[in-house]
């Protein structure tokens, strides 16, 4: 049964950060909290595949979506059980489907992600042939979207050096989540949909990282029709983006964006405030990515 939606961050559960001691720039004693980050070892029935460095939450939902976004796990696949065994930082996806990809995890593509940064086989091979629904996407859903999602209570506001992805729904987010690296956090997104059979047609992808290739291509295959980050862009995410049909918003602070794929499907529907972003809800580099 699908939990309750929304699934929001939730700072204050245990394990997820630690108060660390230091000095600040005058010299005086100074408490912060800091993420955790630990190793979670992926098991594809009896292969292991990847060790990812993860804050901890969700691991069912992170291994899932991670070989689900490697290709490793297919539509028709069922799986019979997750074992997660956090004394010894691993967990087992079993499938009924005997599964063998020795020759996959041979063939390693290092990407710009942080955490996990490594794709299993030929990254274009999930998205030849594939285009996406033509949906569009209003601006008065991506202003208070963006609103809603930069002033929800999470990781980054108490403790920083964490990316956030949020599943939405119009103006609506239903699933946010956050870790150490941009691809984690989307991943967890994606072994959700696959849990739970959640279709990506008229959802949103809304998130802290890069868009780069491997961020596109991701939402691509999660049948994710449009993508919006804070931060910027990188030419083959373009490129990509307006191969497969999908819109690729970045950029977006306040009711500021920039649109680079996509934009036919872009409905201005709301006037702009000139409300800016609350300089305490910026992420690094919002003065100049």
């Amino acid at each position: 049964m699908p939990p309750e939606l929304p699934i929001l961050p939730d700072p204050k559960a245990p394990g997820l950060t630690r108060k660390v001691r230091g000095i600040d720039h005058n010299g005086a004693e100074a408490e912060i909290s800091v993420v955790e980050e630990r190793p979670l070892t992926i098991f594809l029935n009896s292969q292991e595949i990847v060790t990812a460095m993860t804050i901890g939450d969700y691991p069912d939902y992170l291994a899932v979506g991670f070989l689900r976004n490697q290709r490793m796990l297919r539509d028709d696949d069922v799986i019979t059980a997750i074992d997660h065994a956090p004394e010894i930082d691993t967990i087992v996806v079993r499938t009924e489907r005997r599964t063998a990809y020795e020759e996959k995890v041979r063939k390693k593509t290092r990407t710009s992600g942080c955490a996990v940064g490594t794709v299993f086989g030929d990254m274009m091979e999930g998205i030849e042939g594939l285009t996406l629904p033509e949906a569009e996407v209003r601006t008065s859903w991506l202003y208070p979207l963006a609103k809603t999602i930069n002033t929800l209570p999470s990781l980054y506001l108490e403790a920083g050096a964490i990316h956030g992805t949020v599943l939405c729904q119009g103006d609506k987010p239903l699933v946010y989540m956050e870790d150490v690296g941009r691809h984690n956090a989307v991943d967890k997104i994606a072994g959700f949909m696959f849990r739970h059979q959640v279709s990506g047609a008229d959802k949103i992808l809304y998130t802290t990282g890069r868009l780069t290739s491997e961020m596109v291509i991701k939402t691509a295959q999660m049948g994710i029709p449009v993508l919006v980050s804070r931060s910027g862009f990188t030419a083959w995410g373009v490129e990509i983006a307006r191969q497969v049909g999908l819109t690729l918003i970045g950029r977006m602070r306040g009711q500021r964006f920039v649109c680079l794929s996509g934009e036919e499907r872009l409905i201005r529907d709301a006037a702009r405030s000139g409300e800016d972003e609350d300089r305490k809800h910026r992420r690094k580099g919002a003065e100049n990515d």
